[in-house]
């Protein structure tokens, strides 16, 4: 089997791997040697591992050195440094979905929730390789230029607080009224449900989000609300 050129990608993520099948290896999918048992890489589950490690102590490190918050708030951020919508958005920045190894299946299903958590754990695959081939100063400096410099931004706009409070909190400091939820459609089987759920200001049906539970549904029908009121 040819090997993939990963100049270009070396060239986004600002490294030039020394063995470059450790970076091949990190966007191995488990369900690509399903269909592949020859395949001479493994998955990348265990850089995903390493990498998840070296992400959350960048981080905290970061956080902790330059803000003097309590423990609870940092927390909070870093959370919204590193969840899988963050992630999976940063790892879809660098192009590296065209690189990734996956199954028939997975391949065709591109917008599920399934297809986030790949690309986030691919973003921590990603970082353990290049703490593999390169050491802890070069994964250090990717850290910073790819995910750091997302801070101003979730800071600015109190990103790390989750939608449906954040809606809450500008709805009763514009409006004085609480919002509620009301699911407008149930669709699927029992077992791949879709709900659609409108979020309200009193009577005025503000916005509305769709999820595969109630709650998935209410936080997007937030999101909605936000961008709406431009709150």
């Amino acid at each position: 089997m040819p090997k993939e050129d990963f100049s270009g990608l070396e060239q986004t993520l600002g490294v030039t791997f020394r063995n470059t099948d450790t970076l091949r290896q990190a966007l191995v999918h488990r369900s690509y040697l399903n269909e592949h048992p020859d395949f001479p890489l493994g998955h990348n589950e265990r850089l995903e591992f390493l990498g998840d490690a070296v992400l959350e102590l960048v981080v905290t490190e970061h956080l902790y050195q330059n803000y003097e918050n309590p423990e609870g708030e940092l927390t909070n951020w870093r959370a919204a440094l590193v969840n899988s919508e963050m992630l999976s958005a940063l790892c879809d920045k660098l192009g590296a979905e065209s690189f990734l190894h996956l199954s028939k299946g997975e391949s065709k299903d591109k917008n599920s929730k399934a297809r986030k958590y790949i690309l986030a754990n691919a973003f921590e695959s990603i970082i353990g390789a290049i703490y593999l081939d390169q050491g802890w100063e070069a994964a250090k400096v990717f850290i910073e230029n790819r995910v750091l410099t997302e801070l101003p931004n979730i800071l600015k706009n109190r990103l790390y607080i989750d939608p449906k409070s954040r809606f809450q909190e500008a709805a009763q400091e514009h409006l004085g009224i609480t919002p509620s939820y009301k699911v407008l459609s149930e669709t699927g089987p029992d077992h791949e449900k879709e709900f659609e759920v409108g979020i309200f200001l009193g009577k005025e049906h503000v916005a509305s989000g769709k999820g595969t539970s109630k709650q998935e549904a209410q936080v997007a029908a937030a999101e909605a609300g936000i961008a709406a009121k431009g709150w």
